[in-house]
This record gives C-alpha cells, sequence and structure tokens, in this order.
C-alpha cells in the first residue's frame, strides 16, 4: 500500500495531482492498492471528479479531524477537533468516486468520537 497526502488545493505538497501520482506509481511497480492519508476530505473531494480506473485503487482513508491546511495545525497552538458528525458524513459521500474504499481509519486530530462517527455514518450507507 502506498499512501499520499495532499494540501488544500487536492495536489500533493510537490505539485502533482492525485490521479497523476497513483497512476505514475501504477505503471512502475503496483502497489496492492492506495491510502490518502492526513488531509481532511474536503481538500480533495472535488479532485475526485477526475474520471478513470485510478479511482478504484484508493481503498484506504486515514483524514485529519480538521480542515485547516497543514500550514495552520504546524503553527496552531491547540489541536483542532473539527466536526466528528461532519467527518462521518464525509468519509460516507466518498462512497461513490472511491467504489474500493473499504479501508476506514483517522488521523492527526481524530479520536474515539471521529471513528465512531466514521463508523456509523458508513453503516448507514
Amino acid at each position: 500500500m502506498i499512501s499520499f497526502t495532499v494540501e488544500t488545493d487536492g495536489r500533493l505538497p510537490n505539485g502533482e495531482s492525485l490521479r497523476e501520482a497513483i497512476e505514475r506509481v501504477d505503471a512502475d511497480t503496483p502497489p496492492a492498492y492506495f491510502q490518502i492519508n492526513c488531509a481532511h476530505p474536503s481538500h480533495f473531494d472535488a479532485v475526485l471528479g477526475a474520471a478513470g480506473p485510478w479511482r478504484t485503487r484508493v481503498r484506504a482513508l486515514r483524514a485529519n479531524a480538521s480542515t485547516k491546511s497543514h500550514a495552520e495545525l504546524d503553527a496552531a497552538t491547540e489541536l483542532d477537533l473539527g466536526d466528528p458528525a461532519d467527518l462521518g458524513d464525509r468519509y460516507r459521500r466518498l462512497r461513490a468516486p472511491l467504489p474500493a474504499l473499504n479501508v476506514l481509519g483517522g488521523c492527526c486530530g481524530t479520536d474515539i468520537r471521529h471513528l465512531r462517527a466514521i463508523r456509523d455514518a458508513w453503516l448507514r450507507g
């Protein structure tokens, strides 16, 4: 599994699109699947409209609780817990654009409240 993080514009820190990164890696030595981590779903949901088989390669998600950028989080003096219910709902809405998504977790700022909200929203379908 290879995991990518994206900035608030949905692009990797080097400016490459998520689609380009997945397709580049797949063309060389394909991993079992890909993960998106350490970014809030609002940072990348808009880029998932780009059609193609690359979206079926994303099977895992470990999103941040906060909608803040990496720079804002680095400069923060307090942990931003975001909104667990909203995060769970955003995971649920990713089912259509990421049809293979089945490994769910949390990254920066998440705790048991977020994980329960993700689980509950996912099970509601």
